[in-house]
């Protein structure tokens, strides 16, 4: 169970990380993180890479392509578990060999790397203090050091290391308040801009044998923000809306879901219908696991839950922000 929130937390990251890219000068360590994110979003590689966690580690082997099709990527475990990641336009299939069963989540079309808007790029000065730190040589490359330092208290920092040439990250620390690492994410082999052979996209097992289980979240319809139910009233500062899915109907049972980032930080809202089994719930709660902190609050027959891998103060303060649109 130990491995397997790991491996969540892990993919979690990934989930949260895209990008775009912009020109500057690569001695400017804000342009090193363009880079990265250009790099993340228009480079294909396949690798082996190792995640720590507290006391778990886990293995895993990563193919990631971006070509004329867009951006396929399949992520497979080499220790605990037999799980795998399918990730492409569709949306992301978590494969879960041991249980036979595929975990398809098509609300949104995520990505596995750091997501850096174009509009964000220049907002990340306000959130985060960005300082180059040494190089260091990372499965046979060269990496330059990027210390991503937090402002306030309502996000973690960050430590990257970007290879020297292409920018892409070879390996990142999740570091607290009080500069303790919380996770880490190292390449142990990775080919940088070579040609996959599609076959390596493919999951290993005939997925039509097992049992298919949808996402908590319906598929819904994504809006802009002017069709938004529900939403904060205020937010951290650096914090802004990226992606929104509503699903249901006025009158019945609504499913909202909202993701906010400043740049590198996603927090995800649910905003739900409260059903006949969550009657009991009390007024509100918080939980940890891992780097994940879970907030949730009931307002006005709904269930507010907010998820992030930021601190607690971050999710409260989110959740208990969050009311109805006034129209």
């Amino acid at each position: 169970m130990k491995i397997r929130s790991a491996t969540l937390g892990l993919v979690a990251f990934w989930l949260a990380l895209s990008g775009h890219a912009l020109a500057g000068s690569p001695e400017n360590p804000r342009d090193w993180l363009e880079r990265m994110s250009t790099a993340m979003s228009q480079m294909s590689f396949q690798g082996t890479f190792v995640y720590m966690q507290g006391s778990d580690v886990v293995t895993m082997r990563i193919t990631h392509v971006s070509d004329q099709m867009g951006i396929r990527e399949r992520l497979v475990s080499l220790s605990g578990a037999n799980r795998e990641v399918l990730r492409d336009s569709s949306g992301v299939r978590w494969v879960l060999g041991d249980d036979q069963s595929v975990l398809e989540d098509s609300a949104f079309n995520r990505t596995f790397f750091p997501n850096l808007p174009i509009d964000q790029a220049f907002a990340m000065d306000r959130s985060y203090i960005l300082k180059f730190g040494g190089k260091e040589r990372i499965a046979g490359h060269i990496a330059r050091n990027l210390k991503v330092l937090p402002r306030d208290n309502y996000r973690y920092g960050y430590s990257l290391w970007l290879e020297q040439h292409s920018g892409l990250l070879l390996k990142w620390e999740l570091i607290d308040s009080k500069r303790k690492s919380l996770a880490k994410l190292m390449f142990t082999d990775i080919r940088i801009g070579s040609e996959v052979d599609p076959g390596e996209l493919k999951p290993s097992s005939q997925l039509s044998k097992f049992k298919t289980i949808e996402s908590g979240l319906p598929a819904g319809r994504a809006g802009a923000q002017d069709t938004l139910r529900w939403q904060p009233s205020r937010l951290p500062p650096g914090f802004s809306l990226t992606a929104h899915r509503l699903s249901g109907q006025q009158g019945g049972s609504m499913y909202e879901h909202l993701v906010y980032s400043d740049g590198l930080a996603a927090v995800s809202v649910y905003i739900e219908s409260r059903g006949q089994n969550q009657s009991n719930l009390v007024e509100s709660s918080s939980s940890r696991l891992g780097t994940t902190h879970t907030f949730s609050r009931v307002a006005d027959n709904m269930v507010i839950t907010v998820v992030g891998d930021v601190p607690a103060v971050t999710v409260e303060f989110i959740g208990n922000a969050v009311g109805p649109v006034s129209r």
